[in-house]
């Protein structure tokens, strides 16, 4: 019997659980919402930034390797010289998606509006589910529906730009590639994540990301340099905002929001970046545009929540 009180005490803190987290996650919360807030500014950023989508790209990522670097081999050298050899292996692919992921998304910002280009590289969670069912896990019904009411958002919105110009339509195009690059890079980050901590993982990601956009570059012929000091000022607040604050942010809290809550906040990018967008480069989306966008962030929600389960 004595032995049978701390399992009958055990339920008691068990549904106290809920009531205690209050006071961390507001903290949480703020960081959360620094984070929309950082993500929301890199499309508008890169849109103004006079210099070519892919050395933005590439600087980026530099400068991100640059401020994680010292870091990263000061506190975890002995974990990055242990990486086994298939940890690796996915960590230069994820690179190498995420190279493929910036190379399509940041010249389809140039190609059609900032909320059109957002709102589809965010379907990056509809991507996600399709590559799992290809290796048979499946999704619930609520996370199909809610693909459907997507995809008809998506369908909507390259209806009404392709009405405005082919040079839109292709710009939808890219960012829809953007889209499943980053499902792919982000699949292939949680695989790694399970035995690699975030900074070395991110560390050898952004690495071989960078790699990958220097090799694009030079190929493409993009000029890689010769801009005025606030093209490079530029740069560096989009790496800050967008990538250290905004991305590692969203990894930080998702362990204590969960997933469901930090996914389905990340889809404030949207409105978020157009409204930045509308504000500060007068680039206002067409009316037939927004009940496009609406589906689309509908259809991701239900992703989001169908997801929990």
């Amino acid at each position: 019997m004595p032995a049978a009180r701390p399992d009958t005490a055990a339920p008691a803190r068990t549904a106290a659980a809920p009531a205690a987290p209050h006071a961390l996650p507001r903290a949480d919360l703020m960081l959360l919402a620094v984070s929309i807030g950082g993500i929301s500014l890199s499309a508008p950023l890169i849109s103004a930034t006079a210099a070519p989508a892919l050395a933005i790209a590439l600087w980026r990522n530099v400068m991100a390797v640059g401020a994680l670097g010292p870091y990263a081999l000061l506190r975890h050298r002995a974990e990055l010289r242990g990486i086994g050899r298939r940890a690796l292996l996915l960590a230069v692919a994820a690179g190498v998606l995420l190279a493929v992921h910036f190379a399509l998304w940041m010249p389809s910002l140039r190609m059609t509006s900032v909320a059109s280009a957002t709102a589809l590289v965010t379907t990056t969670p509809l991507w996600t589910i399709l590559l799992m069912r290809l290796v048979g896990v499946r999704a619930p019904r609520p996370v199909w529906i809610g693909m459907c009411v997507a995809f008809a958002g998506v369908l909507v919105l390259t209806g009404v730009d392709l009405s405005l110009s082919p040079r839109a339509l292709a710009g939808d195009a890219l960012a829809l590639g953007a889209g499943l690059a980053a499902a792919g890079y982000v699949l292939l980050g949680a695989e790694v994540r399970r035995t690699v901590s975030t900074t070395a993982y991110t560390l050898v990601c952004y690495t071989t990301t960078a790699m990958v956009l220097l090799v694009v570059c030079l190929g493409a012929g993009a000029p890689m340099s010769g801009w005025p000091a606030g093209v490079w000022w530029q740069i560096a607040l989009l790496m800050v905002t967008a990538q250290l604050l905004g991305h590692s942010l969203s990894n930080r809290v998702v362990r204590t929001l969960g997933p469901s809550v930090t996914s389905t906040a990340i889809l404030l990018e949207t409105p978020g970046a157009a409204l930045i967008a509308a504000l500060w480069l007068g680039q206002w989306p067409p009316v037939a545009a927004y009940p496009a966008v609406a589906l689309i962030l509908a259809g991701l929600v239900l992703v989001a929540r169908g997801g929990r389960r």
